[in-house]
């Protein structure tokens, strides 16, 4: 699905850090090392038709690699 975050992500919260990420040995050899944590959070994002909604965002992100892997779980509107 494309999309496109408009403004900020809140209410961030963390869902696994480390051995706890599934997909921990995925993003170590495509983006390499680093502390990989899987945040989601909350934000207005721009759909492909155009339309502005309020949706729930995971994602995986290190440091000096920074977001990766945004996708749209569920709308909250």
């Amino acid at each position: 699905m494309f999309f496109q975050i408009i403004g900020q992500i809140s209410n961030v919260q963390t869902i696994a850090v480390g051995r706890k990420i599934r997909q921990l040995g995925r993003l170590k050899k495509r983006y390499g090392p680093g502390r990989w944590r899987k945040l989601k959070g909350e934000g207005s994002d721009r759909l492909r038709s155009g339309k502005v909604r309020r949706a729930e965002v995971p994602w995986y992100e290190a440091h000096g690699v920074g977001k990766r892997n945004m996708k749209v779980k569920r709308f909250l509107d």
